[in-house]
């Protein structure tokens, strides 16, 4: 059996799913498009290939076994994109909470069923039908859980508002010990530099007490100052909208002292490695034109 735990977003990593490029189908059309990023590359004849993404993920994977985590791939799916195994679940604690994602995403929750029957039934749940919450919304900071969501009344029409109010009081019901914090987010169909499509694409937490943050993700300032108040502006890596853009924030972290980043984040990591990071950099460049990155790709299992 796999004995959940994960309390926050840096403990050190023992086991993990990271998703897999392998068949991952053709290139959308516009219309198929979930986020205004990938629609970006869809017209401009720039969405990534198959073959470039498979050998981002391998480069990713051997850095993940290089530090002796047991890594997890989903099955394979024929012409399918099952890279980003943060939506579709995530853990709390010692709990497994199986996301309501995109209706056409339900079959990534099968592919890695066969992780999901390791773990004790019991300790495995799944939000009732009007509950959206997706991982990538979720991020843990010991007693504290952030939550990104998004309160606008036009919420129904926004296909990049993942998680609603719902999800946010679900989370609260559940880990009634939690200090739960929901972050209203900035959210666009068109232009992906005005889209915070999770939290983690506008806010992560590395380190002990230390962040990646972008100030206008945040509909709310109070909401951006709730974190300054709690990590300290010293601690806070300020990005840029450009940098958001190619997902600054949404680096992994393998252990306290060690992050995975993309190795063209020069300005993110020279300042990691200035607050004694060991910077693991690898090729993600292609990946992230889905609107997705390092965490996006991963879901954690267990963190000791």
């Amino acid at each position: 059996m796999l004995q959940l735990n994960v309390k926050n977003e840096t403990s050190r990593l023992r086991a993990v799913v990271l998703g897999i490029a392998n068949s991952n189908g053709p290139t959308p059309t516009i219309d198929e498009a979930y986020d205004p990023k990938s629609l970006e590359h869809i017209k401009a004849g720039t969405y990534p290939l198959e073959k470039d993404m498979v050998i981002e993920m391998t480069a990713f994977e051997k850095v993940l076994k290089k530090y002796d985590v047991q890594v997890y791939r989903p099955e394979i799916i024929e012409n399918y994109n099952q890279i980003f195994s943060r939506d579709i679940g995530f853990v709390i604690d010692d709990i497994f909470v199986k996301a309501n994602i995109l209706p056409d995403r339900e079959r990534e929750l099968d592919a890695i069923q066969y992780v999901i029957d390791q773990i004790n039934p019991q300790k495995v749940v799944r939000p009732p039908d009007d509950v959206h919450i997706e991982g990538g919304d979720v991020m843990l900071w010991n007693d504290h859980i952030f939550i990104g969501t998004y309160k606008g009344s036009d919420y129904k029409s926004f296909i990049t508002a993942r998680t609603n109010m719902q999800g946010v009081n679900y989370i609260k019901n559940l880990f009634p010990n939690k200090i739960v914090k929901e972050f209203d987010l900035v959210k666009s169909k068109i232009e992906p530099r005005d889209n915070a499509l999770h939290l983690d694409c506008c806010f992560q937490p590395v380190g002990k007490n230390k962040g990646i943050i972008y100030k206008s993700g945040f509909r709310e300032e109070a909401d951006y100052l709730y974190l300054v108040d709690l990590f300290g502006k010293e601690n806070l890596f300020h990005i840029e909208r450009e940098e958001m853009y190619y997902m600054y924030s949404n680096v992994f972290s393998i252990a306290e002292n060690v992050v995975v980043s993309e190795k063209k984040f020069t300005r993110l990591n020279n300042w990691l490695r200035s607050q004694n990071f060991i910077v693991e950099e690898i090729p993600y460049a292609e990946i992230s034109k889905q609107e997705g990155l390092l965490r996006c790709s991963t879901l954690p299992l267990i963190r000791e």
